[in-house]
């Protein structure tokens, strides 16, 4: 896929969200249609670097959001964020980076035809929707929402003393006006410990939890030097690379904490970790 290809797919995946009518009412997790997103959240837009079949986005030029009680940083246009450079990457739309206040939250707002996953990286999430489910979800859990036709839910920080980090990530499905459905599952992390530990698939009676997508999710838990390969699940997939903390080089690329790195038109991933690394790879569509 070239330069402007990647383009195209990104502009016409705002054209997607809006025909998909995923718009929430508290304008700060809100894809707004592609004619009204302007302007930016405190930092200026910046340019991707697009190399010929890899995307680079470092850490400090994401899109930041702050809100007192919340803080967000956006891999791609969201909210207020809007940059034509990175509308997506192939059916990964939102890759949020969420820090939330001491007993605070996204109060009730609604979703439609879209897979949300969330992963908690500290703190506890409350979760309560319009099917009836409340939960909580901690580091180590991973929760997946498919709003399909449409589902109202609310996300709060359950404590009164502490932080809640977490990423909101967001896939376009391969079905639209499915029966909305919630689930969540947890971990065990000593099965990342030097591996790739899978933790989401299309398949329901495969490891962990499962989405209306060809999308396969890892995390690693990598001590320094190690070294691993991931090869790509589909033909026509790519895969990004999302640093939670470290550093580490994939395919010949330096990354540190933060730093998204996405890879198509190949059929692996060689990964090593310069220091002790933890790292998430989203294995998704590049078609929408």
């Amino acid at each position: 896929m070239n330069r402007k290809e990647f383009l195209r797919k990104g502009l016409l995946s705002a054209g997607a969200v809006a025909a998909g009518g995923a718009v929430v009412s508290n304008n700060i997790d809100e894809l707004k249609p592609i004619g009204k997103a302007v302007g930016f959240n405190h930092i200026p837009n910046t340019n991707s670097n697009i190399m010929a079949n890899t995307v680079l986005h470092k850490a400090n030029t994401r899109g930041r959001a702050s809100h007192g009680w919340l803080e967000s940083y956006h891999t791609f246009s969201f909210a207020n964020y809007h940059n034509p450079e990175r509308m997506h990457f192939g059916v990964l739309r939102v890759l949020n980076d969420d820090t939330v206040q001491a007993g605070m939250g996204f109060g009730t707002h609604p979703h439609d035809n879209m897979e949300i996953i969330s992963i908690p990286l500290e703190g506890d999430l409350e979760h309560r929707d319009s099917m009836g489910n409340t939960a909580v979800i901690r580091r180590g859990d991973v929760q997946v929402m498919s709003a399909g036709a449409g589902i109202t839910h609310s996300e709060y920080n359950k404590n009164k003393d502490q932080l809640v980090k977490f990423l909101q990530i967001w896939v376009f499905p391969n079905a639209r006006n499915v029966t909305p459905r919630y689930d969540q599952i947890t971990l065990d992390p000593a099965a990342r410990h030097n591996r790739l530990q899978q933790i989401l698939s299309p398949d329901p009676n495969d490891e962990g939890v499962w989405i209306h997508q060809n999308a396969w999710f890892h995390l690693g838990d990598f001590d320094p030097g190690q070294t691993a390969r991931y090869d790509i699940r589909r033909s026509g997939n790519g895969v990004y690379a999302f640093v939670l903390s470290g550093n580490a080089t994939i395919n010949g690329q330096p990354l540190e904490a933060r730093d998204g790195l996405g890879v198509w038109d190949t059929d692996h991933l060689d990964i090593q970790a310069d220091s002790r690394t933890e790292l998430l790879l989203m294995d998704v569509p590049m078609s929408l």
